[in-house]
């Protein structure tokens, strides 16, 4: 295998289906702590784990009811994010504080590219842009506002985004509840 796009300590910027994205090595304390402070990013707020298939991500949850399988196996890969009590592989670093973890597969050859080249192919993650301000729209914006803070790593494929956030959806004690509707829709039983 050849040699890890991302190292201990860094932060890098890339493409999604969505919108851009800020990540590092999910058990890495210092990158977690690089990203709050990138992005003036309150410590309340947890971040996220990606990867380009679910099984990478399945270690890190428990409970998978059998809705949220459901979830996984219509929306995955794609623009949903589900949320799951987390496992004690789990870093606390990129929690805030829950006992819970967002997970998420991106429908994008960019991130599948990136994260087959990352160690467990998983990446803790949030939207790139300052908080409370819009993510950034394409690679030229990430590199103008980013790049002297980040790794931006430049889309090999031409795919476009939706400049949409991922739904979010809470998938706890056999709940399931939308937390915030993104572009994929998901109704209320």
């Amino acid at each position: 295998m050849e040699e890890s796009i991302i190292k201990k300590g860094e932060v890098i910027g890339f493409q999604t289906d969505t919108v851009w994205g800020l990540g590092c090595m999910p058990d890495d304390i210092e990158a977690v702590d690089k990203i709050y402070e990138i992005k003036n990013r309150d410590r309340s707020k947890p971040l996220i784990l990606m990867s380009h298939d679910v099984k990478y991500l399945e270690k890190y949850v428990f409970d998978i009811s059998a809705q949220a399988k459901l979830l996984m196996d219509k929306f995955f890969p794609g623009a949903l994010t589900l949320i799951f009590k987390r496992s004690n592989l789990t870093a606390p670093c990129i929690c805030a504080g829950f006992d819970t973890v967002g997970i998420r597969v991106p429908d994008s050859r960019n991130f599948r590219e990136i994260t087959t080249r990352v160690k467990g192919c998983v990446l803790a993650t949030t939207s790139l842009n300052i908080s409370n301000e819009p993510p950034c729209k394409d690679y030229r914006e990430a590199c103008e506002k980013f790049a002297n803070r980040v790794k931006i790593i430049e889309p090999k494929y031409g795919e476009s985004i939706q400049n949409v956030a991922s739904t979010v959806v809470l998938c706890v004690n056999d709940e399931i509840k939308i937390l915030r509707q993104g572009s994929v829709k998901i109704r209320k039983n």
